[in-house]
């Protein structure tokens, strides 16, 4: 069994992220690490940056952020290098996401929003898989859904 762990994104292991790739066709659908970091440092008071490790190596990404205004949490740029796809790793990994946020890191909201290009199926029937709901809200080729825990 894979030993799969999400570890916040520090100046011991940032390189790893940034050298996370995607599938040329999938690069359209998720922001790249660099980009994400970028943001995290923006928001840094309501964010985790994570790691997405099978054992020592980083597999992936994903960001966990908290939104104060609306008073609920987001999961954005969620990515698995294009070695690792197709092997279960972005399951495990939301449902690790999804187990962090229930722990109210920065706030007691119960609701989870993400977006997620209306093209990308593979990510959408993995997040439906997990109860998210279309919410009917969209921004261009991006659709939102939630989650209440």
């Amino acid at each position: 069994m894979r030993n799969i762990k999400l570890s916040r994104i520090d100046e011991n292991n940032f390189i790893q992220a940034f050298n996370l790739k995607l599938d040329k066709a999938q690069e359209q659908f998720v922001s790249h690490p660099i980009r994400s970091l970028a943001q995290a440092y923006v928001y840094y008071n309501q964010c985790t940056p994570f790691g997405i490790f099978d054992d020592d190596t980083m597999i992936g990404y994903v960001m966990v952020i908290y939104d104060y205004d609306l008073a609920e949490y987001n999961i954005w740029h969620m990515m698995i290098d294009v070695a690792y796809q197709h092997q279960g790793f972005g399951a495990i990994a939301l449902k690790k996401c999804l187990d962090y946020i229930a722990s109210k890191p920065f706030g007691p909201s119960n609701k989870i929003v993400l977006t997620c290009n209306r093209d990308n199926f593979i990510a959408l029937h993995l997040y439906k898989n997990y109860g998210f709901k279309e919410t009917g809200n969209a921004d261009e080729d991006e659709i939102e859904l939630a989650l209440f825990l």
